[in-house]
């Protein structure tokens, strides 16, 4: 009877409990006294429970008020740490480790928390550190948590020597225990890293990818970390490191506008022959290629931005904003504030995917893909070929350039199947095997390509394809894929001839007789690569229309270049017309051809041609584009002789046209020169017209006579040596000729 009488009197001091705190909860101001007077009843409630379960005496007792007890003694331990942790720091956010402090005396707070005398370290456990009084707790936080913390944005992550990580089994022993134990909690992603410079590197990296502790609560980081970059008249936001990849996931690369403005130039030419176009960039990152497409071209594109990372998509989603575009996601359009629409239907708006590049490839169809991987692009071609529309074009831009440009050649060999050596002209070499992977991804689709652009600048391969359905275009596509013949002593080359034969001596293909002359094998096999053109004329053309009329400044010179080496000119006769010529447009002194037959091959009012019209104007265009120009080039530095100065380039090129070849400069090397002469022939025009090096006359010059200009040499030059010779004294006359009979080779080498 005694037993149950005091369990009757223990629930009824639980219910008093109770009872009293529900009252101080109505209160709007809590008193300290009234949360202080409950402590007791709960207290002695959990004793006389366990003098209960320790007499094993079966009481009945209601399960209501067993489940109010439970939660009023759940209730009330967070709501009295809660209170003394958040005054500390009221700014602090609550799922952070007690660890993670702003002020060395949070921790000593933390320690008072106990009302004893004695107070035990709040970071380590007590057979580490047992209780002891107020000043060598202060010390002992002060020299063994507080001096080796790592400071973040105004927080220190003091070291935890708590059995929060777990320890190694083969490990035993306080010692161990406390030594593995030892950890840091980050303030970001409360991971725990057990050394400091580690978490130094943890939070350096946290930082680099834009991760703040803001990123996992529900704040929003500030506008001050974006830094806004302004394209094109296009504004994006970028992360204060958006130039490095590695650390961010909104890439950013001002060093390539150049490629994003001939990707525009390229789309602009394809919206002018069909509208509207259905346009995808596969891979967004910070939206600014996609943005400019819909922002310039408006109604005549519907643009799909794409990107699997959710904090890409979410800044994309930003910038839609912040250039007043709608944003469409699973058919609904989310539209702010801001949004400005001008009547046109889907002129404004931008479609946001987050996905997989291949999948979205797979599900639908694009009239214009573009692929910007960070790396090479090899695992999306099959993909991007699957479902694109006939006539179409699929442009890739390929960053993987240490592999490209025979750096690590073992790396190309794996993702491009193609074997390729250092070379002078190592960049056309290789936009050839990029070509060449191409065409056979889409041979695959039986689809053949006819290739529009092709470039291969310092950091990206750039290559813009048309898509030609059918197994007709797949194999007289997958027949330009051929080997090439490489000589290692005169770097001559030559495209391997077509046939399944084998050839005894693959030598005599080359012009030279390296093989001849020297003792055993002379050459390489390099490829397989692309043998066709890389440019086409006529969409060169319309693109730098395209260029001039959008003012892309950075473009214009280089389609320029890209044109005459298309044609194989000199720049002097590039589109030169007469006067009567309706066709001709002018830009900057010179006259762009575009003539009204053939040179819209796929131009097409309202609705599509039919597919017989469509293949006829493509036999027509191959035919009248059958003169290429010659594949790769000479850099004429590689080919110069020793004790001889070269004459200058663009006199060289007149030297080599003079003599009936076909030259041009070329984009891929600034002294490089595409022609269709032999190498032999090369050296022989470069020897003629270069002049010997003399080290003592270097302080006078090189002294010209009129004798020595010949008939079919230039004019100019001949009436600047009259000019000089009537400014000549006699004493610079009678020095001449003592100059003159001093080195008769001078003379002899003319």
């Amino acid at each position: 009877m005694a037993a149950l009488e005091a369990a009757e009197a223990a629930l009824e001091a639980v219910e008093a409990a109770l009872g009293q705190r529900q009252e101080q909860q109505e209160e709007e101001n809590h008193n300290h006294d009234h949360e202080g007077g409950g402590e007791p009843a709960a207290l002695n409630g959990l004793v006389v429970s366990e003098n209960v379960k320790s007499k094993n005496i079966d009481v009945k007792i209601p399960e209501s008020k067993l489940e109010a007890e439970d939660k009023g003694a759940e209730e009330e331990c967070p709501r009295e740490s809660d209170s003394n942790i958040l005054d500390l720091s009221s700014d602090y956010p609550r799922d952070k480790h007690i660890s993670i402090q702003r002020h060395l005396a949070d921790l000593e707070k933390l320690a008072d928390l106990r009302e004893d005398e004695r107070k035990p370290c709040p970071l380590c456990p007590e057979e580490k550190f047992k209780a002891c009084y107020s000043h060598k707790l202060h010390r002992h936080l002060q020299n063994l948590h507080w001096k080796v913390s790592v400071e973040f944005e105004g927080y220190r992550m003091c070291i935890c020597h708590l059995p929060c990580r777990p320890v190694k089994p083969n490990l035993a022993g306080d010692q161990t225990l406390s030594k593995m134990g030892a950890h840091y909690h980050c303030i970001i992603c409360s991971a725990t890293i057990v050394r400091r410079t580690d978490m130094i590197g943890h939070i350096n990296r946290h930082v680099n990818k834009g991760e703040t502790e803001f990123r996992f609560s529900t704040v929003h980081a500030p506008k001050s970390s974006y830094k806004v970059v302004k394209e094109s008249a296009t504004d994006v936001q970028v992360l204060p490191n958006h130039s490095t990849p590695q650390k961010t996931d909104s890439y950013f690369n001002p060093k390539m506008k150049l490629n994003r403005q001939l990707i525009f130039c390229a789309l602009a030419v394809l919206a002018g022959e069909r509208k509207p176009i259905e346009c995808l960039d596969a891979f967004g990152a910070t939206g600014i290629m996609g943005l400019q497409w819909a922002k310039h071209l408006r109604s005549s594109v519907k643009v799909t931005i794409n990107d699997c990372n959710e904090n890409s998509v979410t800044m994309i989603k930003e910038n839609c904003h912040l250039n007043k575009m709608k944003v469409k996601l699973n058919s609904r359009e989310e539209d702010n504030g801001e949004t400005v629409g001008n009547g046109e239907e889907n002129s404004d708006t931008i479609e946001v995917t987050k996905m997989d590049a291949n999948v979205v490839m797979h599900l639908r169809s694009f009239d214009f893909i573009h692929l910007d991987p960070f790396g090479t692009s090899v695992n999306y071609l099959d993909s991007a070929f699957r479902n694109v529309r006939n006539l179409g074009i699929v442009s890739l831009t390929s960053t993987d350039i240490s592999s490209l440009y025979a750096k690590a050649q073992h790396v190309a060999l794996r993702h491009y199947g193609c074997n390729i050596v250092r070379t002078e002209y190592y960049k056309e070499l290789a936009a050839r095997a990029v070509i060449a992977t191409v065409t056979r991804a889409a041979a695959r689709c039986n689809k053949g390509i006819e290739v529009l652009l092709a470039v291969a600048l310092e950091h990206f391969v750039l290559v813009v394809v048309r898509v030609l359905r059918g197994p007709t275009p797949a194999d007289d596509s997958a027949k330009k894929v051929r080997y090439l013949i490489h000589c290692q002593w005169c770097e001559e080359r030559v495209f391997q001839k077509e046939g399944n034969m084998v050839e005894e001596n693959p030598y005599q293909q080359l012009p030279c007789d390296c093989h001849g002359s020297m003792p055993g094998k002379t050459a390489v096999l390099l490829g397989p690569l692309w043998s066709g053109a890389l440019f086409n004329t006529g969409f060169l053309r319309r693109m730098l229309l395209e260029a001039v009329q959008y003012g892309l400044d950075e473009a214009q010179p280089l389609l320029k270049t890209l044109v005459c080496e298309s044609e194989c000119t000199t720049p002097k006769h590039f589109s030169i017309h007469s006067p009567g010529d309706e066709n001709k447009q002018e830009e900057c002194g010179v006259y762009i051809r575009t003539p009204n037959t053939s040179a819209e091959p796929y131009l097409v009012h309202g609705k599509r041609k039919s597919e017989e019209v469509l293949r006829g104007t493509a036999k027509r265009q191959r035919a009248e584009h059958s003169a290429e120009h010659p594949p790769f080039y000479y850099n004429i530095h590689r080919h110069s002789i020793k004790g001889m100065n070269m004459p200058k380039l663009n006199k060289f090129l007149n030297y080599l046209s003079e003599a009936g070849y076909r030259v041009s400069r070329t984009h891929f090397d600034p002294m490089g020169v595409r022609t269709n002469a032999p190498l032999a022939q090369f050296k022989t025009i470069l020897m003629k017209y270069s002049t010997p090096t003399y080290v003592g006359a270097q302080a006078e010059g090189p002294v010209h006579l009129p004798g020595e200009v010949q008939v079919g040499e230039e004019v100019p030059a001949a009436a600047v040596i009259k000019v000089e010779e009537a400014n000549f004294t006699e004493d610079d006359k009678s020095g001449a000729a003592v100059f003159t009979e001093s080195y008769p080779t001078h003379c002899a080498a003319e």
